[in-house]
């Protein structure tokens, strides 16, 4: 039952109004420093296992913030370039008052399974799920093989990116990931079992964590540890 922490960066002079994509040396403004602080803040007293982040300036800091806020030392952050930000190609640095006038905008929003971005290295939606996704799984059974399966680790990523992450999640076909929203310095949790995965908690920026994390196995089932039902059953009614 690894759990995934997915962290969105905190709030960069570009964030909103313009395309960042894989702009170098973007760095978090005092928000976005103050978000990633208070995001470090929340998590301190969660057990991590690792951090890992996109390679990209903004996701480096906010890892480094919520790594340097916790109560244990987690190690040294874990870059995966598969997940830094979609390629957006000759999109990158552009307004998206600009972009919205694009035939192209019309298909990521409607369509964006078909949408690849212009340029010699544009990238599809498609393709940029696929490499997250990936990822994750890589990420998961590492987690679980080293620190065992109730193990908990953090991502720090972009917005398409963790949107993408939860639509497959959730067993979504990638053209409704955009009914998804990831703000900045937003914090999602996925648990992943052998059965399905489960979303814990979307888009969060400020609620309590403390029932985040999974109880021990000897809190779920008596002697044995086993939970009641199958190890990924979900509660009948809703919720338990």
């Amino acid at each position: 039952m690894t759990t995934l922490l997915l962290v969105r960066h905190g709030l960069t002079a570009l964030t909103g109004p313009v395309l960042a994509g894989w702009t170098p040396a973007l760095s978090l403004d005092d928000r976005g420093r103050a978000q990633a602080r208070a995001v470090g803040e929340r998590l301190a007293g969660l057990p991590l296992a690792a951090v890992v982040s996109s390679p990209l300036d903004r996701c480096l800091q906010t890892a480094e913030a919520v790594a340097a806020a916790h109560a244990d030392p987690v190690g040294k952050i874990e870059v995966d370039e598969r997940f830094g930000e979609v390629r957006y190609g000759d999109w990158t640095g552009r307004p998206l008052k600009e972009l919205a006038e694009e035939p192209l905008w019309r298909v990521v929003q409607a369509h964006p399974s078909a949408a690849r971005f212009p340029g010699e290295d544009g990238e599809s939606l498609a393709a940029a799920q696929h490499r997250a996704v990936a990822a994750v799984r890589d990420w998961n059974a590492r987690i679980a093989a080293e620190h065992g399966p109730h193990a908990a680790y953090l991502v720090c990523s972009h917005g398409d990116i963790i949107k993408a992450i939860v639509a497959d999640a959730l067993g979504l076909h990638l053209d409704q990931f955009q009914r998804i929203e990831a703000a900045p310095a937003s914090l999602t949790v996925i648990r992943y079992t052998e059965l399905r995965p489960f979303l814990v908690r979307l888009n969060d920026t400020g609620g309590n964590v403390d029932n985040l994390l999974p109880p021990p196995p000897d809190d779920r089932g008596g002697d044995s540890g086993a939970p009641r039902g199958g190890e990924g059953d979900a509660a009948v009614g809703g919720g338990a």
